[in-house]
């Protein structure tokens, strides 16, 4: 049994953006000092210019700055910080990195190294859940190390199947298969990709889930032994298998479901020793069949949906859980109040394919008043750099029930104004429009078959719309302009002929 030690006086943030701010302002609250780390181009970003102490990490590239996990530990030891958060990505769920931290006498605010290390291979994970009691996808714990073995188990369950890489995450090395001609080249593109994104090129199989639903389920653990479960998060809105709109509780999930996906995420989370914050993510089909996806062993992105509508602190949590203190028995009790929904606003064109779209913010209007909540990570004057994730902020809007809060969310993307940059604000707006969105009948597939389509309008905010007639009358004054000033030198030009051609006819007597 842990046992309640110090408090921390030094905190050091292994990351940057909007997180580092968010983890920021959590150490403020208690009183705690911050640190954080920076690369080259981050050098005067907002975390920099909040926190109590910076320090340069690196270059740009994240392998010679936000990933050197041995460097981060030194300098954790260096300035005296008791503890490390990682945020979430970079060595968020790097189980190395966390016993780094152990090694080096310096508390990792997160999961225990081993539960991180079972939960970060897919095929382990399965064989876990699958023995602790949680429904796990129909298909395979085995890597498939041969096409022709992932042909065979394929035709073993039945297409539509989906390969998938062990070591995977945020869709890659992910293929879906409809039929037997399909698997070849999938199954090549899927190790490939797994090989390059996470030095591991294993894949396994599972059967296809015809458009579910993705719920994940937020739970807390002390180091005490207790677990709780703080209800769930539907993020079925999805492109290119990434979150883009998330909210709480899930339109579809009801106390009964609710009770029991969250049974489950305690079991998959006692299963493997687990405390600190994490996120048990599950398939939800149309039937009300669930069944585990994996787990984040880390702060999820979207956590503040969680926040509002229970009203924990979930950073706040993570500290003092990492400080051994016990979880507050209440906990146990909570029920949703209210809705919650959240978009994550990128740095990219909606009308270049959602391309990146760095540059300077010039102007940065942040959207206000009742049940607004912005977590930002970069100010007017910034700059977005192309080095990394183009995720610039969140905005989260919050109501008595989910008519009221797509209300206000609404009416918060029309006062957000960002100037300087492409933003994925119109694709938001689009979607408040949609019948489909605004009835929760969603899946994980819905806003890339509508994309394709053409069904969702991406029209620009009224201040770019001004901007473009303002633009386009200009242009036509301008073009007006040079056409009387060409018919006017024409006029001067025709005078010139005719004045030259009497002269002529003068000098050669012809009068």
């Amino acid at each position: 049994m842990a046992e309640r030690h110090k408090p921390f006086d030094k905190v050091l943030i292994a990351n940057r953006g909007e997180i580092a701010v968010r983890i920021l302002r959590a150490l403020r609250e208690l009183g705690k000092r911050s640190a954080v780390i920076y690369s080259d181009p981050d050098r005067a970003a907002l975390p920099v210019l909040l926190a109590d102490e910076a320090y340069r990490i690196g270059g740009a590239p994240s392998t010679e700055s936000y990933l050197r996990a041995e460097a981060i530990v030194e300098l954790a030891r260096e300035i005296g910080a008791d503890a490390i958060h990682p945020g979430y990505g970079f060595l968020a769920e790097n189980a190395d990195f966390a016993q780094r931290c152990a090694d080096g006498g310096v508390k990792f605010i997160g999961p225990p190294p081993s539960a991180m290390a079972a939960m970060g291979s897919k095929i382990e994970s399965r064989r876990l859940m699958r023995n602790a009691g949680v429904p796990v996808v129909p298909g395979g714990d085995d890597p498939l190390p041969s096409q022709e073995e992932a042909a065979a188990f394929a035709e073993e369950i039945g297409y539509p199947v989906m390969i998938k890489a062990s070591a995977g995450g945020g869709g890659k090395g992910m293929r879906r298969v409809e039929s037997p001609a399909e698997l070849s080249a999938a199954y090549r593109a899927a190790r490939s990709e797994a090989a390059a994104s996470f030095g591991d090129d294993a894949v396994y199989l599972e059967k296809f889930v015809e458009r579910p639903r993705h719920v994940e389920i937020q739970i807390l653990a002390d180091e005490h032994g207790n677990v709780v479960s703080l209800g769930e998060r539907e993020c079925s809105l999805q492109r290119r298998h990434q979150k883009v709109v998330e909210e709480a509780p899930s339109p579809v999930v009801g106390p009964d479901l609710r009770q029991r996906m969250g049974e489950a995420a305690v079991k998959a989370a006692q299963a493997v020793g687990y405390s600190n914050a994490g996120t048990v993510e599950f398939l939800l089909d149309a039937d009300g069949n669930f069944y585990f996806l994996e787990m984040n062993t880390r702060l999820q992105v979207e956590h503040p949906i969680t926040e509002l509508v229970t009203g924990v602190d979930i950073v706040r949590s993570q500290i003092g859980i990492a400080e051994g203190e016990p979880l507050d028995e209440r906990l146990a009790a909570i029920e949703p109040r209210g809705h919650a929904i959240e978009v994550r606003l990128y740095a990219e064109d909606p009308w270049r394919g959602f391309a990146p779209s760095p540059g300077k913010i010039v102007r940065l209007r942040l959207p206000e008043g009742p049940g607004v909540r912005n977590d930002c990570g970069v100010y007017e004057g910034g700059e977005v750099t192309i080095h990394y994730d183009p995720m610039i902020a969140k905005l989260i809007a919050y109501g008595a029930d989910r008519e009221e809060a797509m209300d206000r969310l609404g009416r918060a993307l029309a006062e957000l104004r960002v100037d300087g940059i492409r933003t994925t604000a119109p694709l938001f707006q689009a979607l408040l429009a949609d019948e489909d969105f605004r009835a929760g009948r969603l899946d994980n597939d819905m806003l890339d078959r509508k994309l394709a389509a053409g069904e969702l309008s991406l029209t620009p905010p009224p201040h770019l719309r001004k901007l473009a007639i303002m633009t386009a009358a200009l242009e036509h004054l301008e073009r007006g302009g040079r056409k009387a000033a060409e018919a006017k030198l024409q006029g001067q030009r025709d005078h010139w002929r005719e004045a030259g051609r009497r002269d002529s006819l003068r000098g050669s007597g012809w009068n």
